[in-house]
């Protein structure tokens, strides 16, 4: 018990871990808000399915380790208006797919086989595709008030990022929702629906499962492993160097309990990810307290006002949102520095980041073809060498 007492004592809430909980907004809840939408989601179990997972995930590991919804999975169900059953079978396939993974340890021997240069690569391809997507969809969204709005966020961030006194996604954030009462929400409709949600029960059918796992688990799991596992791995280890290494087989055995839990109460698919870390962290958090109150946040909307979606969605501004994927993305990108050294690690890594931002199945490409390309480079069997 006095062990466990100490681990939760790490965990913090102070005004930068408040700022550092908004370090992953932009990624997630458009995505949510998309999903739900698309597919004709419960939102209340959905929001509250999601904030629950964040409070779990901060509470294993006492830093901001973050909860993301499953990004090529949320892509499909968006653009092909996927049914909520077969979101649900597919989350609930991914999920004892990582199970599998783990307690066989073939989770371990793919850590191995996958270079850090591959990892890298992996990263900064992410780091490219949320940049542009905050920039060519989310900034533009609302106009020249719009452009407006995100200039002054992009510019309190500037100064104020690292300030410890006044992190910036408190003011970022607050700008946001001021922004959103005077130009999108109906301040008074949005109380007059406020009310009491649980999330629904939900029982999976084999045929959904099925279904779930060809459409929307198999293109998954390559992104899953090189970025919710692989790559969140190695940046916990670039941010925390002085905590004990978390392991390959936790994250992934926490990635599939996760999504061994959300099907059941209606709560779409959920992973890890090094974006998400990097942005908690890059707006402040430290400890699993930003995520805490990240996921309170989803409990609240979900359990309170989720009778009244409709202006809910409106609640955190697109350009506000999309400021903060910018810098989310570029935390991903400089992350490439520790192999600036080796031409040839630098060469693959950017070969990978270019499949996995601009080709269909990119991080699958990128998985492959870079691991291959690295350990032909060791073999001599490639033009790429580095100079003494």
């Amino acid at each position: 018990m006095k062990l466990l007492v100490d681990k939760l004592k790490e965990i913090k809430f102070n005004r930068n871990e408040f700022s550092g909980a908004f370090g992953d907004i932009g990624t997630d809840f458009p995505l949510i808000i998309a999903m739900i939408l698309a597919s004709g989601l419960h939102s209340g179990s959905v929001l509250i399915m999601f904030g629950l997972m964040q409070i779990f995930t901060a509470l294993i590991y006492r830093i901001p380790m973050p909860v993301q919804p499953l990004k090529a999975m949320a892509a499909i169900v968006i653009t092909q208006k996927i049914s909520g059953g077969v979101l649900y079978g597919g989350g609930l396939a991914i999920g004892i797919t990582m199970f599998f993974l783990t307690v066989t340890r073939l989770i371990d021997w793919i850590a191995k086989v996958v270079p850090k240069c591959v990892v890298r690569g992996i990263q900064f391809g992410l780091g490219i595709k949320l940049s542009f997507l905050a920039l060519k969809d989310y900034v533009p969204s609302d106009g020249i008030v719009g452009y407006w709005v995100a200039a002054i966020s992009f510019l309190l961030i500037i100064f104020l990022i690292g300030n410890k006194k006044f992190p910036p996604a408190l003011f970022v954030i607050v700008l946001g929702v001021i922004y959103a009462f005077i130009f999108n929400i109906d301040g008074e409709d949005l109380i007059k629906n406020i009310g009491f949600n649980l999330p629904q029960l939900n029982i999976p059918v084999w045929s959904d499962i099925l279904t779930g796992f060809v459409l929307l688990a198999l293109p998954q799991i390559p992104l899953s492993l090189g970025n919710s596992i692989l790559a969140t791995k190695q940046i916990s280890a670039d941010l925390f160097p002085e905590r004990k290494p978390l392991t390959i087989r936790k994250i992934s055995f926490t990635y599939s309990i996760m999504n061994l839990i959300n099907p059941f109460f209606s709560g779409i698919p959920t992973c890890h990810g090094s974006g998400g870390m990097a942005g908690h962290y890059t707006f402040g958090g430290r400890t699993g307290g930003s995520v805490i109150i990240y996921g309170m946040l989803y409990l609240i909307m979900g359990v309170i006002f989720s009778g009244g979606f409709e202006n809910m969605v409106h609640l955190f501004p697109l350009p506000v949102l999309g400021v903060i994927l910018l810098f989310e993305g570029i935390a991903l990108m400089v992350l490439i520095r520790d192999i600036v050294q080796s031409k040839t690690e630098l060469t693959i890594a950017i070969l990978v980041a270019l499949a996995a931002g601009g080709l269909p199945y990119g991080f699958v490409i990128g998985l492959v073809v870079g691991t291959l390309l690295y350990y032909l480079s060791k073999s001599g069997l490639t033009g790429f060498k580095d100079e003494d």
